[in-house]
């Protein structure tokens, strides 16, 4: 169980407005250094596919227990798109369940080789999580945010200088540029 989050004593006022400008700098910077940008992805057997246009306002990893039992591992990581950019190709199954803060989470999965492929919540509604690992090319995407840290595993090692939060911030996806 982590007993810090490596921030001392930054309030989660500031952590929320820190993260802010990370997101909103993430996608100044990848605006500014490239034309925008069409993701493309899909699951492991090929079933599902899809293509997201834009940059993500941010990519987190999140250690929450339905992103570690989703995922089979100590943490997922997203890149949070606006949903009106996400064009879904094939059958996809959904999960729904009540989040410990009360929202509504949405997963959604290929019904034939089980890959998670977005997600949503209905305290971000206009944006879905892409799970990185589905995105074809993924390498110029960098995690800026850590969520839930209170979850994270001892064996699951990660930057430890990426902000962190103990739970889900308040925060909403917003970029205004």
């Amino acid at each position: 169980m982590v007993k810090t989050d490596g921030w001392g004593s930054v309030s989660v006022l500031e952590k929320m407005e820190i993260i802010d400008q990370v997101s909103k700098s993430y996608y100044v910077e990848s605006m500014e250094n490239k034309s925008l940008n069409a993701y493309e992805g899909g699951c492991l057997c090929g079933a599902v596919r899809y293509k997201v246009d834009g940059e993500p306002s941010v990519v987190a990893h999140c250690h929450c227990e339905s992103c570690q039992r989703g995922s089979g591992a100590g943490h997922s990581t997203g890149a949070v798109f606006p949903a009106v950019g996400v064009r879904l190709t094939g059958h996809v199954s959904e999960y729904k369940y009540t989040s410990d803060n009360g929202n509504e989470v949405t997963r959604v999965f290929c019904p034939e080789c089980g890959s998670p492929i977005l997600g949503h919540n209905s305290s971000t509604k206009g944006y879905v999580s892409i799970t990185l690992g589905t995105i074809d090319d993924s390498s110029n995407l960098e995690p800026k945010v850590v969520v839930f840290a209170r979850n994270r595993k001892p064996w699951d090692g990660l930057d430890q200088g990426l902000p962190t939060f103990e739970d889900q911030p308040n925060w909403k996806p917003e970029v205004d540029v």
